[in-house]
């Protein structure tokens, strides 16, 4: 007895010293967005010596950081989606048509589709894009952050469909459903936790995704909010204050998703445990 309450004194320490690792970084740049450049290096750990809003005034006016937000967001939640849809649509496929030598042909391209670095696709897929004639357009970045998102998320939906009774599919087909008609009646609602996980997971990468929307987007009004927040430290000469108040703007959607959606996100991680 004693040593289990031993072992779980030592798991809530290792949480907490966890926990100050992940947050101390975001509260230092939230609390470094109120000061001055001369502020930050005297005092770095310190707190401002008064609540200014200028830092974010001139994010927004002078960077016109909420046009590259409002970029980002159109592009990461129209690319999840997108993933999310049809991977659901192969999912549902591989686990429940028979067809199992297709089924496992299709799983085999998706597991050999994640073995592939993405860097590698980088000079063809830059041809591709140039001659489809969607070279500096969002679909540059949509397209390719649906197809990278594919394989992971199908993976993780078809496995919790495979732990999910078909019984109430089978009612449904008895009731005259379509195939569509239990995708959207039954089968989403059902995975709707799974669903979500692998929402916040795709809409994160997508958001922080640099590389491709550097190299697809040249144009600044189409520009996404990681590629501003870098070349913002050169607009600026480097204000610090200013830079910390765009990097605390780029979090804020996440956070938000996640505290909306973190009933869903942890039933999400849990199901398949649960139900194996």
């Amino acid at each position: 007895m004693k040593l289990r309450a031993q072992s779980r004194i030592l798991s809530h320490v290792v949480l907490l010293v966890y926990v100050v690792i992940v947050v101390f970084p975001l509260l230092f740049v939230f609390i470094s967005s109120f000061k001055n450049n001369t502020e930050i290096f005297n005092d770095p750990w310190g707190l401002p010596s008064r609540l200014s809003w200028d830092n974010y005034a001139n994010a927004l006016s002078s960077s016109h950081i909420g046009t590259y937000f409002v970029n980002s967001l159109y592009i990461s939640i129209v690319s999840t989606v997108t993933t999310i849809l049809l991977s659901t649509a192969i999912a549902y496929a591989v686990t429940r048509m028979k067809f199992p030598t297709l089924s496992k042909l299709v799983l085999g391209l998706l597991l050999l589709s994640i073995l592939i670095p993405p860097a590698s696709l980088l000079i063809p897929l830059y041809i591709m894009i140039k001659d489809f004639g969607i070279y500096n357009t969002p679909f540059a970045l949509m397209i390719p952050y649906a197809a990278f998102g594919i394989p992971l998320t199908t993976f993780v939906i078809a496995a919790f469909l495979k732990s999910m009774p078909t019984e109430l599919e089978e009612a449904g087909i008895m009731d005259g459903l379509s195939t569509y008609g239990l995708l959207g009646r039954i089968v989403i609602p059902l995975t709707m936790p799974t669903l979500v996980t692998v929402f916040i997971l795709n809409f994160i990468g997508n958001w922080n995704e640099y590389i491709l929307a550097n190299l697809f987007l040249s144009n600044q009004e189409l520009r996404t909010l990681p590629v501003a927040v870098v070349s913002f430290a050169d607009k600026f000469n480097m204000n610090y204050g200013a830079l910390t108040a765009a990097i605390t703007i780029s979090v804020v959607p996440v956070i938000i998703i996640y505290g909306i959606l973190q009933k869903q996100i942890i039933e999400g991680v849990t199901a398949g445990s649960v139900k194996g």
